[in-house]
């Protein structure tokens, strides 16, 4: 019987789809000083500066002053309520000398860079800062996430990719959510869309998000080069590093792999981790990510011949690892007691510090599908090859047996053969000792050309029937 919390958990999130929130990090916003080449917001004594022909638009959340202000030529400020600017009569005493500072050109902010992107799982979470890990391709919006840019906040993203579309379920833009292809499109048209968007693939929303309690494929695994073009692997520490699946860097840690049923709901689980395990100080430094992958089926190992769906579990943390495999072993040790209610048919895992796997229920199956399909394929050719669909290429002629038989003529030996030592008692006639009566008709011994063999007088072989 499972554990009444267990049950309670179960029940409560038992088909909620894993849909997450995607979050947009940069912004174009005026008040970030990041995004200033002085690395400070500009004051009443400088000179503010905006590349001529680059396209940007700009958030403006306060009023400031200015001693003067170059425009480029395609761009807008979105100004709050209050906002705008003003040129001193004087010196600003509390700004300095007045320098020239420039805004930074924000055209090579990609789409499809993971570390662009922040994931959570509800709204309040993302605005508490409670994030989640993912590999690479997840880092990205996935078709059925939610994509949200900051309510008081403008950007500038090129959305180029390998695709001609991509596609979210929305995409909220200064606090306005769209979910409608057709209004979203007219807003991409706009004057603002032009300038916050742009590349060579157009962002779509409206799709149905996933409606799988076990999880939905991200659907980024097209765009994995490009993806991966955006990222910088580090050197590793770890005696046996390993790659999770849509990730573009191998990782220390380890990996836990879960097998399920129907009864499976990976947000569920995902609550359930976090409560059981991650919420403990031991484990305040892991870094977790939990998501449904497919995974490549490779018969004996080489020949790929599906995709089989998985829930991989990444564990990270540091370049060591001991806790990740401390936490993978917990996680097994709670699957044991627990999985069947969770809908969990087996899971086993893998670590970085080489101390191997451990799996709740072996590669027995594995070994086994592996020799049934090996077995399916011996039947299936010879069946086709006794139809005549295939044929069997003809073997080589093995080396004649005559070449023995020559070698064994006295002729070719060039001398006499060897017949071993003489037996003067079973030797040609005019050899054998003269002893009477010893060849006559009436011996017990005959030699013939066959050989030489006993005569029993009883019977006589010129004589067809026997006489008592």
């Amino acid at each position: 019987m499972p554990k009444i919390p267990d049950v309670l958990l179960l029940f409560c999130l038992v088909g909620a789809a894993d849909a997450l929130y995607k979050q947009w990090i940069p912004d174009t916003n005026y008040e970030n000083k990041t995004n200033w080449d002085k690395g400070e917001v500009p004051c009443g004594n400088d000179i503010v500066e905006f590349l001529a022909q680059r396209k940007v638009s700009v958030f403006v959340e306060t009023t400031h002053a200015v001693q003067e202000m170059r425009l480029p030529v395609h761009g807008e400020f979105i100004l709050n309520s209050g906002a705008g600017f003003y040129v001193m009569s004087g010196q600003d005493e509390g700004c300095g000398p007045g320098v020239t500072t420039q805004f930074k050109d924000s055209e090579s902010l990609q789409w499809l860079n993971p570390a662009l992107w922040q994931a959570a799982t509800t709204q309040d979470d993302m605005q508490h800062g409670n994030f989640l890990f993912s590999v690479h391709e997840e880092s990205v919006p996935c078709n059925y996430d939610d994509v949200v840019f900051k309510a008081r906040s403008s950007f500038r993203v090129d959305t180029s990719s390998s695709q001609s579309s991509i596609s979210v379920k929305s995409v909220s833009v200064l606090g306005k959510t769209f979910d409608s292809k057709s209004e979203f499109s007219e807003y991409l048209s706009s004057h603002s869309g032009q300038l916050q968007f742009h590349g060579s693939s157009a962002v779509t929303v409206g799709g149905p998000g996933c409606g799988d309690p076990s999880g939905c494929d991200c659907g980024n695994s097209v765009n994995h080069q490009q993806i991966c073009g955006t990222v910088t692997c580090t050197s590793l520490s770890c005696k046996k590093p390993l790659l999770p699946v849509g990730h573009c860097c191998n990782v220390c840690g380890a990996i836990v792999t879960i097998y399920y049923t129907a009864g499976f709901s990976l947000k569920t689980y995902r609550e359930r981790i976090q409560h059981l395990f991650l919420s403990l100080s031991k484990y305040k430094s892991i870094q977790l990510g939990m998501s449904k992958v497919l995974k490549t089926q490779r018969l004996m190992g080489i020949i790929p011949f599906g995709n089989s769906p998985e829930i991989q579990v990444v564990i990270l943390d540091g370049d060591k690892g001991t806790k990740s495999a401390a936490l993978a072993k917990d996680i097994l040790k709670d699957i044991r007691s627990h999985g069947s209610n969770l809908g969990i048919t087996e899971a086993e895992f893998q670590t970085s510090s080489g101390g191997g796997t451990e799996s709740n229920a072996g590669m027995v199956v594995g070994v086994v599908f592996g020799v049934l399909i090996m077995i399916t394929l011996i039947v299936l050719v010879v069946v086709l090859t006794r139809k005549g669909v295939v044929r069997m290429p003809s073997l080589p002629s093995l080396p004649s047996l005559s070449i023995f038989k020559r070698n064994s003529d006295d002729g070719d030996l060039n001398g006499a053969a060897d017949h071993g030592f003489d037996n003067p008692m079973f030797d040609r006639p005019n050899v054998l000792p003269d002893i009477p009566g010893l060849y006559g008709t009436e011996n017990s011994i005959s030699l013939t050309q066959t050989g030489v063999h006993f005569v029993n007088p009883v019977y006589d072989e010129n004589e067809t029937d026997f006489t008592a």
